[in-house]
């Protein structure tokens, strides 16, 4: 065989192996690429989207957790004011009832006393008249000198 004809078929067996490749084999290779290249693609731009998305949502949950501390800052706040109010009225009917309490005491003091007075005063009505009628060696009668005790006792 000559070397001639052996580099000839050789030429043409890679030209027909080449023109089969870039025929049946290559097409499928490219669109393989292409499709993975496009999903890479994708992928890529939805991880992107998905960041921005993340980052509003961080933003937003942020907020809303900014609010509901302040919220919640505002209820506590309105509680302590609503449970002070509570023990101010409460301190306030306290010390309305005391004074009620000491006010019927001091009454019911000197309604005691006004009543001590007169039993005093009866009493000293009575001493007087039997020392009177000690003093006189004869009875007083309270019947017919109840003008005389009357104010024997307001003099008294």
């Amino acid at each position: 065989m000559n070397l001639n004809a052996t580099l000839l078929a050789q030429i043409v067996v890679f030209v027909i192996l080449w023109w089969f490749t870039m025929k049946f084999v290559w097409p499928p290779i490219t669109k393989a690429l292409d499709d993975r290249a496009k999903l890479v693609a994708s992928g890529l731009a939805a991880a992107d989207k998905a960041k921005l998305e993340l980052a509003g949502a961080n933003k937003r949950v942020e907020e809303q957790l900014a609010q509901s501390r302040n919220e919640t800052a505002k209820l506590l706040s309105d509680a302590e004011k609503r449970a002070q109010a509570i023990v101010d009225e409460a301190k306030r009917r306290a010390e309305e009832e005391g004074a009620k309490i000491v006010a019927a005491a001091k009454a019911e003091a000197d309604q005691q006393a006004i009543q001590a007075r007169e039993v005093l005063r009866d009493q000293v009505a009575v001493l007087a008249v039997k020392g009177a009628e000690q003093i006189l060696k004869r009875e007083v009668n309270a019947g017919v000198h109840a003008d005389l005790l009357t104010r024997l006792k307001t003099e008294l």
